[in-house]
């Protein structure tokens, strides 16, 4: 994910209705969904994105700020590139699925 567009500020207020659509174009066409940023003298001032891009990216923060979860996470890693743990064959036969 990049910013690939650019629009001033006073570009942005005439297209605000149509970023929407172009979200959809450019997902369809690339499989993929960037940011739209807004300039004011041609400097990023502003990034306009997809609400569920935004989402991720909030969720994503929440996980690298709680210091438990991601000392868990960093266990977790290191364990299995030690070859320890469980496979998920053996932890759905656990769990009866």
């Amino acid at each position: 994910m990049g910013i690939k567009h650019a629009l001033s500020i006073v570009e942005a207020r005439e297209q605000l209705t149509r970023l929407p659509e172009m979200f959809d174009q450019e997902l369809e066409e690339q499989h993929q969904v960037s940011a739209v940023a807004v300039t004011r003298h041609n400097k990023p001032v502003l990034a306009i994105l997809p609400w569920e891009l935004y989402e991720s990216i909030v969720e994503t923060l929440e996980i690298l700020g709680d210091e438990e979860l991601m000392a868990d996470l960093r266990l977790g890693l290191k364990e299995a590139l030690e070859g320890k743990g469980e496979t998920l064959e053996d932890v759905k036969k656990e769990l009866g699925l």
